[in-house]
């Protein structure tokens, strides 16, 4: 069996945040990083998973060099080796990361070690999109299910619980699967100082993934007053906005 878990590198939670000069990005040069809160709880779960079933693990990461920072930190806590999608820093948007992710997973496919369970955080703690997990497990044509407060392997299956108001929804779905756990599902274990010098010695792979345009191809307005209160408009990025004001202006919403 084969783990590989997903994470980013953001802020750490409570640094002071500092905009650029143009006020449009986060001024990063004095922040600490870390790991994203959920994809913490990720490598952890991944990490016992690898202790009860004998699971080889692997943690992924699209970032700049400095993120091999938290690449370590997961291989620290347990995992057993580490890929870096190595960039200049600049930020991919949504399509262009999980386009990259899908590179990455297809390579480890090809070279015989294919996922059998792919965790990722439920959402990042910089962006909160909620998106990755769900893209990459309809691109692999794989069960997923979100938001889990308790995740377990059994017989060939993933036990996924939900917290619903009341109680907990529990699921079972055949691996391979394609998982989002949130902050809270276990405590993260603290590395000893032993564990981070064999971290320094485990391989981590760096690969510079394909350049992918990260702009919008489409945007699709849909406004429910109606089947006369929908449209759509095609275009890319900043081209796209004036199409949409002057819908929403034709619609009276503006």
């Amino acid at each position: 069996m084969h783990v590989l878990v997903c994470v980013k590198r953001v802020p750490l939670t409570g640094g002071k945040i500092v905009l650029t000069a143009d006020e449009r990005a986060i001024e990063t040069r004095h922040l600490g990083f870390t790991i994203s809160p959920h994809e913490e709880c990720g490598v952890e779960a991944a990490v016992r998973i690898a202790e009860q079933h004998g699971a080889s693990t692997a943690v992924l990461t699209l970032g700049p060099p400095e993120a091999e920072e938290q690449l370590r930190e997961a291989l620290a806590i347990g995992i057993d080796r580490g890929i870096l999608l190595s960039t200049d820093g600049a930020d991919w948007g949504t399509d262009a990361t999980v386009s990259a992710l899908l590179e990455a997973i297809e390579s480890e496919r090809a070279a015989g070690n294919d996922p059998d369970l792919l965790i990722l955080g439920n959402e990042s703690a910089d962006a909160g999109n909620y998106q990755a997990g769900i893209r990459i497990a309809h691109a692999l044509g794989r069960p997923c299910v979100t938001g889990l407060k308790g995740l377990a392997v059994e017989d060939g299956t993933v036990v996924c619980e939900q917290e619903v108001p009341g109680g907990r929804d529990v699921f079972r779905v055949p691996l391979p699967a394609v998982v989002t756990v949130k902050e809270g599902i276990n405590l993260p274990r603290y590395p000893s100082v032993p564990a981070k010098l064999r971290a320094r010695r485990k391989p981590v792979d760096v690969v510079a993934p394909a350049a992918r345009d990260s702009r919008v191809e489409m945007v699709r307005l849909v406004v429910p007053e109606g089947p006369d209160k929908q449209a759509e408009v095609l275009g890319s990025g900043a081209e796209a906005a004036p199409a949409v004001v002057a819908v929403l202006d034709r619609l009276g919403v503006l």
